[in-house]
């Protein structure tokens, strides 16, 4: 027969485990002040694009986004197109990075008007260098479905995988000067933070 006190401690072992486990596989913020990785990818007119060619120029603002079908993206895109001179005056270069297929990339465009860079991040090689990558529960899918938002058909290959909506500005250094970063979907880095920063 196992005692209560033992089976509390048993108990707290495994529920220190299961949360040892779930902080391992969730996205974590990177800060001001670490180096950013290199990537490159392809944006939505066929042209390479490589972070540490582009420092060579201007400090970047890297941004994720979750689909053409997320409202508060579209949002967020259309702002930073609309301040994108004020930006740029500064000697920034944005651009943002997604799961979806190159066809949902696409409809961002047309949504937004966004004329800086998208890149469809295959394999999620960038969400994943950059720590935003989560996986959406099966419960969340069907919910997500029922509400015409199919996440697998929408970013094929890359399944339903979708980025925290993170924002950094990252030093011709290659350091981090600024980095938003919310699991709250609703919440985003503003405009004027960024120019703020920049």
């Amino acid at each position: 027969m196992v005692r209560p006190f033992y089976k509390l401690a048993l108990f707290s072992v495994m529920l220190i485990a299961a949360v040892i486990s779930r902080a391992q596989d969730a996205p974590f913020q990177l800060s001001q002040g670490d180096i950013a990785l290199n990537f490159s990818g392809v944006d939505q007119n066929g042209d390479t694009f490589e972070l540490y060619n582009a420092l060579e120029k201007g400090p970047v603002v890297l941004m994720f986004y979750r689909g053409h079908w997320c409202p508060h993206c579209n949002k967020q895109l259309s702002q930073m197109e609309d301040s994108l001179n004020f930006i740029t005056e500064k000697g920034g270069i944005v651009v943002a990075v997604t799961p979806e297929k190159p066809e949902g990339v696409a409809k961002t465009v047309d949504k937004t008007g966004a004329s800086f860079k998208i890149i469809h991040d295959k394999s999620l090689d960038i969400m994943n260098t950059y720590h935003v990558t989560f996986k959406l529960e099966e419960v969340m899918l069907k919910k997500y479905k029922h509400w015409g938002i199919d996440l697998v058909e929408n970013n094929g290959d890359n399944g339903p995988n979708l980025p925290v909506p993170a924002t950094y500005i990252i030093g011709q250094d290659k350091k981090i000067l600024y980095a938003f970063f919310d699991p709250d979907y609703k919440k985003r880095a503003t405009v004027g933070k960024i120019l703020q920063n920049l």
